[in-house]
């Protein structure tokens, strides 16, 4: 998958103090980090740069643009009804 398709996807964060808390991929830094967002107000998930080892990227994707604010997100995931993702861990 090319990096840039990773723009939109939702995923479920795997490690540290957000552990199984969706987010939304906003933008690629490099081969390793991306720019996550819950929005907080949603997930609990603050806006940071994240570890691509540290999520768990499902097939869900919502179209937003690279770098998108918060409110573009939050919009676009209000539109969807299945903002509410399982990860494999839990559905097993």
């Amino acid at each position: 998958m090319a990096l840039l398709d990773l723009i939109g996807r939702v995923c479920i964060k795997t490690r540290g103090r957000e552990k199984n808390r969706k987010c939304v991929i906003v933008d690629v830094v490099d081969d390793n980090f991306v720019i996550i967002t819950g929005p907080k107000d949603l997930t609990g998930v603050r806006r940071r740069r994240v570890n691509i080892k540290h999520l768990s990227i499902t097939e869900q994707k919502i179209n937003i643009s690279r770098g998108a604010p918060d409110s573009e997100v939050r919009r676009v995931l209000a539109s969807l009804q299945e903002y509410s993702v399982k990860s494999k861990q839990n559905t097993a």
